[in-house]
């Protein structure tokens, strides 16, 4: 069921670009989610007696067992996150209410991650959780406009050296400052296809900016890639 708490923005990290991630410390520890749900976050206060206030939803970056901080991240695209952008510091109190959302991946078999920018938080959680014996296949595909965009990149790489079945590529559409291990260009399913084992037992998870859920849901389904098999994260 979910809860309304009040928290503390113990930390702002502002990656650049108008990109930042939130520390939210909150009055007690969150109630027990899933991997791959999402909170609600309200500026405003919240008053019990009255309506909630208006909020945004955002995916919950940090792992489940960390119940006592939690970790947000997001990019300033309209009012509500540029109020955000504007108004919070560290200090500050804020209101979430968690968890909602379906958007659990269900790793029994092989599954693929389609991320982009911000939509890699949520994933990140999943791939904390993953045990080093992970049998099944891991295949994660990360871009992001520049190479420092991939905020999440040493977290993934940690991942990489404790799960042997995790596979990563990553993609930046500006080359300036990338490594030659990263593709040139947008997250791109012609790139993944060739590096699974089978791809039509796969299941496929895509989370990012709508023109990317909609064009790599595209990709796959003229890949005859059942519907079924894929998941978008389309809250936004």
């Amino acid at each position: 069921m979910a809860q309304k708490l009040k928290c503390v923005v113990e930390q702002i990290v502002d990656h650049g670009e108008r990109v930042y991630t939130l520390a939210l410390r909150p009055e007690r520890p969150v109630p027990r989610f899933r991997a791959g749900q999402f909170l609600h976050l309200a500026l405003d206060p919240y008053d019990p007696t009255a309506f909630w206030p208006e909020s945004r939803v955002f995916s919950i970056a940090s792992a489940p067992a960390q119940r006592d901080l939690v970790r947000i991240t997001y990019a300033v695209y309209g009012r509500f996150t540029g109020r955000m952008e504007n108004e919070l510091a560290e200090g500050r109190e804020i209101w979430i209410k968690l968890p909602y959302g379906d958007f659990v991946i269900d790793s029994r078999s092989d599954v693929v991650l389609f991320a982009g920018g911000t939509g890699i938080s949520a994933f990140t959680a999943f791939l904390e959780d993953l045990a080093p014996e992970t049998t099944p296949r891991v295949t994660l595909a990360y871009g992001a406009r520049s190479s420092r965009l991939l905020i999440y990149r040493d977290a993934v790489e940690r991942c990489v050296q404790r799960v042997p079945s995790l596979d990563v590529s990553y993609f930046v559409e500006d080359p300036t400052g990338a490594s030659p291990v990263m593709h040139p260009g947008r997250v791109s399913v012609d790139a993944i296809l060739p590096r699974l084992r089978r791809p039509h037992e796969a299941s496929y998870y895509i989370s990012g900016p709508p023109p990317m859920l909609k064009g790599i849901g595209q990709d796959l389904r003229a890949r005859h890639i059942s519907p079924e098999a894929i998941h978008i994260d389309a809250w936004e």
